[in-house]
């Protein structure tokens, strides 16, 4: 029978290691000017220059179908018909490329949708705003763009009911953008001005961070219920093909109790 004790070892170590570089901050970088800030915005955006090139196919197609057609019946289109058709197919590339374009989200429509949609609105709409910030706060909000498509995934599979889809469509959904909008709408010469102490710009990187962290947070809490099914799991593959001695002394403790396996029977030796 096969040892899996390293290689439930290997997982469990893999997935710390990957909860302690999200502990961390993980392992971003600030994206570059014009670059999508998550996967969740790439996809959106890579979604509309497939329908823009579908849309540009067609109506090349269609234009030069149509020139076939004119051209058989009646016996060719000669110089300025193919002018016509190549100016046809020029405005059409024109315009078929600059539409559709992706929407800005609206704030209300931040927390709509599920998880996956949510990630992505927020996404856009924060890559909208992104330039309006002073620089510290535009990393934070890279460094946010990773930190929601994390979240994104710990999310799949919960339902509208758990209480951490609600506290996760407040966070996305209201706080980070009633945190950028409050500082947009002070005017642009008052931000560096100190008020109460601190100016609008720090005030605005203080909060983003403290909401980073709480996206954080949130991720965190998630992934350990996770690890905490991984562990079970592996202790029960233990047992239930490795024997009782092989999962005393191969598992690490980490701090999950073990289920009651007294019920299971054991695997039968051929």
């Amino acid at each position: 029978m096969p040892d899996t004790t390293r290689e439930s070892e290997r997982i469990l170590r893999e997935a710390k290691t990957s909860l302690a570089v999200q502990r961390e901050g993980g392992t971003h970088r600030p994206a570059p000017r014009g670059q999508s800030i998550g996967k969740g915005s790439a996809e959106l955006k890579m979604k509309s220059l497939l329908i823009k090139v579908r849309n540009i196919a067609l109506a090349i197609f269609a234009i030069w179908l149509g020139a076939g057609i004119a051209g058989a019946m009646f016996s060719g289109i000669g110089f300025w018909g193919l002018m016509a058709v190549i100016v046809a197919t020029c405005v059409a590339v024109a315009v078929f490329s600059s539409f559709p374009t992706i929407k800005v989200p609206k704030r209300a429509e931040l927390k709509l949708g599920n998880p996956a949609q949510m990630v992505a609105r927020t996404e856009i709409w924060l890559e909208a705003q992104r330039p309006a910030l002073p620089p510290p706060a535009q990393a934070l909000v890279d460094q946010l763009g990773v930190q929601l498509d994390a979240l994104g995934l710990q999310l799949k599979g919960l339902g509208d009911n758990e209480p951490a889809m609600a506290e996760v469509r407040e966070l996305v959904g209201e706080y980070i953008p009633e945190t950028i909008d409050n500082y947009r709408k002070i005017p642009q010469h008052l931000r560096g001005e100190e008020y109460a102490g601190k100016t609008a710009d720090d005030r605005l990187t203080e909060s983003l961070s403290k909401l980073s962290g709480e996206v954080d947070r949130v991720t965190r809490r998630l992934a350990e219920g996770a690890l905490d099914d991984l562990a079970i799991k592996s202790r029960y593959l233990e047992y239930r093909y490795g024997g009782a001695e092989a999962l005393e002394g191969a598992m690490p403790d980490t701090g999950v109790p073990l289920p009651d396996f007294s019920a299971i029977p054991q695997k039968q030796e051929r």
